[in-house]
């Protein structure tokens, strides 16, 4: 089944808006094993709309668009659409019935102008949009399902999940599926996974590897496809158990898994507890632990020891070593986390000391300079590093080594 996306917005063009749309419509078509063969963005121009339509058409099997659909003089997608179709522009019904009910639950008057979203092209069927006042529709072009949705993200979401997914798995029938499996990498660089899995995806027919860099780790993607969903699953489970192999550790995070979450697991199995003193991420690890439901069961304090005096008086750091030694060094970050722990009682204390620039650095220690240490019951570890990039990128990815400092301690037991 061929599958294309065609989104639909002069700010999506003029690059005023993200188009985040497309990204999760792809995202979630994958998810059930359909592949995005073409995405299309187009502005509000009702020729431009129906030409990409036509266009599509003769090409795929189903076209899922967005944007356009709203009460204003710039949205003409319900227009373009029959025009392409060689359809009139009707009232349709059961669109106002669902319009006006949803005004008065809203206990609001409608305004006049939101009926004009309820003028569709004829013979349309509705998708019921259950959280705002413009209906979806579906109809048929030379064969080709063409879908419409609004643009507004949290209603486009709901739509997608409860009528369009079912609908468009309803309509492959026979047609061969795409799976995808997806690991996280972490400490290795894009080039280096790529050279340990050159041979992969010419190992088994119907079988690729791709890879998508989301700074600072980088997704390993397997896809199979066939006819066959349980050979596709048991070919992908030996395919990342491979992977897995070749890259060691490295790899951080499976399928329905981030970093974060493999680490709020790993404390919820060991019951192990979790303190932390950051400094130059200012607090960005802890906001990652507690993004985390129910990582108030392990996460007993977090403290943002930002100046030399909070590192003192907080974390006992001595005054004595912050003047010799400075506040970025293996010394310092050893006894904030031996204070974390100690303050808050925890099972681990982890601690982070560095220059995130772009200001603060020096020849001995330049920006990007950061220490890690890991207190526990056994004693304290710490290692240096040098990061480069912005300050963004630096705090991002001392947090996220952070992370995995805690994850391969959890593993270790």
């Amino acid at each position: 089944m061929k599958t294309a996306i065609l989104s639909i917005g002069d700010e999506l063009l003029l690059g005023e808006v993200v188009d985040t749309n497309s990204a999760r419509i792809a995202a979630r078509l994958a998810d059930a094993g359909i592949a995005t063969a073409r995405k299309l963005t187009v502005g509000d121009d009702e020729g431009a709309i129906a030409g990409a339509l036509e266009s599509l058409a003769r090409e795929h099997d189903v076209i899922v668009a967005t944007g356009g659909l709203g009460p204003t003089d710039d949205d003409v997608t319900a227009r373009a659409a029959a025009r392409a179709t060689g359809r009139r522009l009707v009232l349709n019904e059961e669109a106002m019935a669902r319009l006006r009910e949803f005004f008065v639950r809203l206990g609001r008057e409608m305004h006049p102008a939101n009926g004009r979203q309820c003028l569709l092209p004829a013979k349309a069927e509705l998708i019921p949009n259950p959280t705002g006042t413009a209906s979806g529709f579906h109809l048929l072009l030379d064969g080709c399902l063409l879908i419409f949705l609004p643009g507004v993200p949290a209603e486009m979401a709901v739509m997608l999940e409860e009528t369009v997914l079912p609908l468009v798995l309803a309509r492959r029938g026979g047609y061969q599926c795409t799976r995808t499996s997806t690991l996280t990498v972490f400490g290795l660089s894009e080039a280096e996974i790529g050279s340990r899995l050159s041979d992969l995806d010419r190992s088994r027919p119907g079988f690729a590897v791709a890879y998508c860099v989301e700074y600072p780790v980088v997704q390993v993607k397997l896809r199979a496809t066939g006819a066959d969903e349980g050979a596709l699953a048991a070919l992908l489970e030996d395919m990342a158990a491979l992977v897995r192999e070749r890259l060691g550790g490295h790899v951080v995070a499976g399928d329905g898994e981030t970093i974060d979450t493999t680490v709020a697991r790993l404390f919820r199995e060991t019951g192990m507890t979790l303190s932390l003193a950051e400094s130059c991420t200012g607090g960005l690890v802890a906001a990652r632990i507690t993004a985390i439901s129910g990582s108030s069961a392990y996460f007993l304090l977090g403290a943002v020891t930002y100046a030399n005096d909070a590192k003192a008086r907080l974390l006992g750091v001595s005054d004595g070593l912050l003047a010799e030694k400075g506040a970025v060094n293996a010394e310092v970050a050893k006894a904030m986390a031996r204070g974390a722990r100690r303050l808050a009682g925890s099972d681990l204390a982890l601690a982070v000391t560095g220059i995130a620039g772009p200001d603060g650095g020096s020849p001995d220690k330049p920006v990007g300079t950061v220490f890690i240490a890991l207190a526990d019951r056994a004693g304290c570890t710490a290692k240096g590093y040098h990061f480069s990039g912005d300050r963004d990128r630096i705090r991002t990815i001392t947090a996220v080594t952070a992370m995995d400092w805690l994850r391969r301690r959890l593993l270790a037991g």
